[in-house]
């Protein structure tokens, strides 16, 4: 099995690489890359310390969404021409005919192509690494950056003319001759950038690589490997035009399920955003016990009205999910300045509103017991924000926001942007993510295929 899945998935790539309409969209994505240093500029931006500052948000923006616009069409027209047009043309049945299950030309088929659209992203991520470096072009006297220029356009122009040659001469085939040497040649070319500054001065290799770009640019090609095991599944029962438009459909929806089931999942009213905690004991420690304080600042005063004796539940989110204090609760009847009446065992364990002034709550620890009680998986902090119930979840809401893929959780530009650094855990939890969508989409594929006639 192992045999035919690397068999079929040599084949898949080689017959993505040489679809001429591979290269003329990758090259596409590279003059826009150019356009995007023009038409980017002046976009009222602010200039806060961050691995992408001022006009270069909107540059990073748009160049990230030309990327994925780009590779969606390609994963249209790459999965058509490899099952669709296949099927059509009848040429599958010499495979199917053989002893190979279904299920092993579909990964076969989806390895292949995903590794054209890779390389194909690969190449475009360049393009975009370049145009960041090089940066926004307000006014014909901005400096154009040197090392830029030479190296990314010249690895491109070296490329073109070393697939015409070869061509000529040996007939190798020209739009794989070219995205064979553009790989290579776009990341040396980069390399040899990252050595220079504009002025061709020498600089440390690190100086100008954002890490946090790179992040949020592997986390890209993660939602074009999800697009890809869709455009598959569509390819199996629909013909090129409906396979790009069902990929369309699926990319503007996935972008959309935030918006469309995501606020439909989770309800609960945000108190407020936390500002800076401190607790107030007399012990010393860190531990909230029961009877202690905890004074929350808040970043503005509450936007609903909080009153003494109210319970407070903290979450990381701000639509309420997951909450730390995982204790379900109601409010406290008592006298809340009464140690006794606070750390009584017929006191759930939970946190009471205690005073309220202006941004400041005042929050005391009730119920019996130490920290284990309260079952709060940590202590409350800076960002985090403050709610007044537990968080309620709609089951069917979360099941289809679930199903939908959501490529919000793959688009990092408001983080990058922000300067809220994303941890490298993020990218294997995205990893892990996609991996299910993918697994999903791929068992769709075989399901639709396994009874498709292809004689």
């Amino acid at each position: 099995m192992i045999t035919q899945l690397l068999a079929i998935s040599k084949n898949a790539f080689v017959e993505s690489v040489r679809q001429p309409i591979l290269v003329v969209l990758v090259l596409l994505s590279g003059v826009l890359q150019v356009f995007n240093t023009w038409n980017a500029a002046y976009s009222m931006a602010d200039t806060e310390s961050s691995q992408v500052s001022g006009d270069t948000k909107l540059l990073f923006d748009i160049g990230l969404g030309t990327i994925f616009v780009i590779a969606t069409l390609l994963a249209g027209f790459i999965a058509t021409a490899v099952i669709s047009r296949e099927i059509e043309n009848k040429t599958v049945l010499t495979v199917v005919s053989k002893p190979i299950g279904r299920p092993t030309l579909i990964l076969g088929k989806y390895l292949g192509v995903a590794g054209a659209i890779m390389a194909s992203v690969l190449i475009m991520l360049v393009f975009l690494m370049l145009a960041l470096r090089h940066g926004v072009m307000s006014t014909r006297a901005d400096q154009l950056d040197g090392p830029v220029i030479f190296f990314g356009i010249g690895s491109v122009f070296l490329a073109i003319l070393l697939s015409g040659w070869c061509n000529f001469f040996y007939g190798w085939n020209f739009p794989q001759t070219v995205m064979a040497f553009l790989v290579p040649f776009t990341l040396i070319a980069y390399l040899l950038v990252l050595f220079f500054d504009p002025r061709w001065r020498p600089q440390p290799l690190d100086h100008d690589f954002k890490g946090q770009i790179a992040i949020a640019s592997a986390c890209l090609a993660l939602a074009v490997l999800v697009l890809t095991s869709v455009a598959l599944a569509a390819s199996t029962r629909l013909g090129q035009v409906m396979t790009i438009l069902v990929c369309l459909g699926v990319f503007l929806a996935a972008l959309l399920s935030n918006y469309v089931l995501g606020r439909h999942v989770f309800s609960n009213t945000i108190v407020g955003e936390v500002r800076d905690v401190a607790l107030d004991n007399e012990r010393g420690d860190l531990e909230l016990r029961a009877g202690d304080y905890l004074r929350i600042s808040l970043t503005r005063p509450p936007q609903r009205l909080v009153e003494i004796g109210n319970p407070l539940y903290i979450s990381p989110s701000p639509n309420g999910f997951p909450m730390l204090n995982m204790n379900d609760y109601g409010r406290f009847r008592g006298d809340i300045t009464d140690l006794n009446a606070v750390a009584s065992s017929a006191v759930p364990p939970g946190l009471a509103v205690a005073e309220v002034q202006g941004t400041t709550l005042r929050v005391r620890r009730v119920g019996p017991g130490g920290p284990d009680s309260l079952r709060m998986v940590r202590m409350p902090e800076k960002g985090d924000f403050a709610f007044q119930e537990p968080t309620r979840i709609n089951t069917p809401a979360l099941v289809a926001w679930g199903v939908v893929p959501n490529l919000q959780f793959f688009w990092l530009l408001d983080a990058v942007s922000q300067n809220r650094p994303v941890p490298r855990s993020y990218l294997g939890l995205v990893s892990l993510y996609a991996l299910c969508q993918i697994g999903v989409f791929l068992s769709l594929s075989v399901i639709l295929f396994q009874r498709r006639d292809v004689g």
